[in-house]
This record gives structure tokens, sequence and C-alpha cells, in this order.
């Protein structure tokens, strides 16, 4: 049986659902995963209702005590002192690479910052070894996966990654990071292309695609969905963090548009910004108030999973704006619920949503087109159905949480194999 480390910065958040249904398959499927993180949450307030079981679980790097600073501090020197000093510098990133990243020029912050690293992969190093775990995986290829990197050259123990978004969001010292891990996933083809294309020559032995996915037995529908009669207020669902890039400011614009043709609607919108409400959230109730929408809008704020099944079963449809998204587990989400999504083709939901057939796609930065796409489901129920009837069996057939918890779970068994060898 593989024990290993579930590595996840600032687990668990407001959008890690899918690392918690990855937990629970890998152990399904014979695997000891031992969640591990950079820090707790910063906003406690908007951990999910599952988080608490988790936050026990798991180990936080930091805040360390004064027996994880020693140690983490002694771990590094030993394998500094010890002939490891070569691998530990290889995997450091340029004092200039990561000033330039970090937009700072000065280079004693950016060394500061390999120390602490450094230190941080230490103490990662020394808690596999007291956990006695095979491997570290990691769901970031940032930060953390500096953090396995050192560990790696610190006490040889292997580690892969998970690319979620574009590479370019992840900061310096990519090649190193992956060119040193056993293997890696990423979560759609499109990502795939552009990782080898930035990194080639310096790829990991196996490289796989495994899309995130939802529990298929969590998110189900109880009643037959039902499209708007006409009658009544049609009801709109949204699910995002409060984050500009979620497109949330178009997404009202676009409300506003769809009002404006003569159609009563109701929009609801789950999620939070970062800063717990007093950030992006003011922004956009301003916006809600300025377009005269308060009737017609209501901010739930971050809401338990639960919660967001009920909304899903009781809209009509699914609408999101986002400039950028890699993937898109809240659609998804909507899509299991057999709810008709109205969406933008941002980075790899073209990959999700078959436009025209699982899903309608809009390009990003046009309420205006997102608000035609919306009243003309509204306005078409059979059609609505048919879409809604589409998005399930799309997640049916690619976008369950076991498939990625399984490339995972073979990965794993494949590097085991190869060590036995």
């Amino acid at each position: 049986m593989v024990r290993f480390g579930y590595f996840v910065p600032e687990f668990p958040g407001q959008t890690h659902g899918f690392f918690w249904r990855e937990l629970r398959a890998l152990k399904q499927l014979g695997l000891e995963p031992e969640p591990v993180s950079t820090r707790p949450p910063r906003q406690l307030a908007l951990m999910p209702e599952w988080a608490g079981k988790e936050v026990a679980a798991t180990h936080y790097l930091t805040p360390p005590n004064i027996k994880t600073a020693v140690g983490g501090g002694v771990r590094a020197f030993r394998a500094v002192t010890g002939g490891r000093l070569g691998a530990i510098v290889g995997s450091s990133a340029s004092p200039y690479e990561s000033s330039r990243e970090l937009g700072n020029p000065r280079l004693g912050n950016a060394v500061a910052r390999t120390v602490a690293l450094l230190w941080a992969g230490g103490a990662l190093a020394r808690h596999a070894e007291t956990r006695q775990w095979d491997h570290i995986h990691v769901h970031s290829c940032a930060d953390a996966a500096q953090v396995a990197l050192f560990a790696h050259a610190i006490s040889g123990i292997p580690y892969s990654l998970t690319l979620h978004g574009p590479l370019s969001d992840y900061g310096p010292n990519q090649l190193h990071k992956w060119q040193n891990a056993e293997f890696s996933v990423v979560i759609t083809a499109r990502l795939l292309a552009e990782v080898r294309e930035a990194l080639d020559g310096h790829l990991p032995g196996e490289i796989r695609v495994a899309p995130m996915g939802v529990d298929l037995n969590t998110f189900t529908r109880v009643a037959p969905y039902k499209p708007w009669s006409g009658q009544g207020q049609a009801r709109i669902f949204c699910c995002a963090r409060l984050n500009r890039s979620k497109g949330h400011s178009d997404l009202l614009k676009a409300i506003n548009i769809v009002m404006r043709s003569g159609v009563d609607l109701h929009l609801t919108m789950a999620g939070e910004d970062e800063l717990g409400g007093s950030g992006y959230r003011q922004e956009l109730e301003r916006q809600v108030r300025e377009l005269g929408l308060e009737r017609n809008v209501r901010l739930l704020g971050a809401v338990p999973e639960h919660k967001v099944q009920e909304e899903l079963a009781t809209a009509h449809l699914f609408a999101l704006a986002s400039h950028s998204e890699p993937l898109g587990v809240a659609i998804m989400e909507a899509m299991a619920m057999g709810v008709p999504v109205v969406v933008t083709a941002a980075g790899g939901v073209r990959e999700l949503v078959r436009g025209g057939e699982s899903g309608i796609l809009v390009e990003p930065h046009n309420p205006g087109r997102l608000a035609e796409e919306i009243i003309e489901l509204l306005r078409h129920p059979n059609k609505a159905v048919s879409i809604a009837e589409q998005g399930r069996s799309r997640i049916e057939e690619a976008f369950d949480v076991r498939t990625s918890a399984l490339v995972l779970a073979e990965l794993m068994e494949s590097k085991r194999r190869r060590g036995r060898a």
C-alpha cells in the first residue's frame, strides 16, 4: 500500500472541494494519501463545511513551532553538509529569475525567499521521513512545487506535480520543478500542449491528462429538471470566487440586458472574495445598486456544498462569464446536476462543454452575446432540457472524480514497479 503526501497550498480553502473528493477516491482505491499544506487558510470563515476534519488531519509546514522550526533547519543543514549541496543549488531558481518574476529588483528579497523555501523543504523532508512516505504529490506548480523540489534535493524523496492552469501563473524555476519530478499530471489537453512547447526536453518520463471531476453520486438530481415555463421569475445560478477573473461584472451587465428584454429573473451568486467580503464583493454590490438590480440579484457569499446542490436543484440555468478558466469545476457540478449551462469559452472550458450540445459557449468579455444566449435558452424549454440531459451525460462520460484518482493511482503503481525492477 502506497503512503504518500498529498500537498495542496492553504488547504482546505473555499474552492478545494475537488481535492477533498479526490482524497476520498484515492483512499477507496487502497492508497494512503496524507494531506500536507503550506499553512492553514487565511480566511477561516470561507472554509467549506467538510473542512473541520481535514484541518485536523492536515500537517501544516507553517507557522512552525520551536520543534518544527529547528527540525526543518537541521534537516536542510544536514543535507548541505552531507554531500547534497550540489543537488540543492541545482534545484534553486536563479535569484535574478526569482526577483524578476516577483517584480522586485531587490535580490536580497529573492535570496531570503529562497532560504525560506529551503527551510520548508527541510521541514517537509523531515515530516515525510517521520511518516514514512513513499512519495509526495503536489497540486500546484508554484511555491509548493519548489518546496517539494527542495525536499527531494535534501532527502531524495520523489515527488510529482499536477498543473491546474497556465504555466505562466506559477512563477519561476519551472524547468527544474518539472525535470526532477517523477511524473506529472495536467488537467487539460491544452495545458499539455503548452508544457510540451515550453519545457520540451525537460519533462518527466510520464505525463498524463487527468481532468478534475465531480462525485456523480453527490451531484445528482432527485427530481427531473424543469425548464422555465415563462411564468414567474427565471432562476439563474452562478457559483465562483468573487474575483475579477470570473467575469461577475460581465454577468451582471448581461442580466440587466435580459431584464430589459422583458424576461423577469433572479440571479443567485454563490462565492466570496479573498478578503471575506470586504474586497471585490463591495464593487459588485455597488454595481448591482447602480443597475437597479437589488430585487433580482442575491450574493450568498461562501456556502457549503449542500447549499450549492440545493440551488442547482431549483435553477433553470447556470451562467458563468469567466475571463480565464482552466477547466471549471463549478460548471461540471451544474452539468452533473442536469442544469443547462451558458458559460464563456475561456481556457479549457471547450474541453468540458461541447458548444450547442452539452452547453452554450460564448466568448469572454461579451455581455451582450451572453444575454442573447440566456434569453434564447430560457425561451426554448425543449432546447434547455436537451442541453441539460447532454450535460449530465458529458460528465458521466469523462469527468467523474474517480477518473483523476485512478490516473494518479496508476502512476503511483507504475512508479512502484519501476522501483522494484
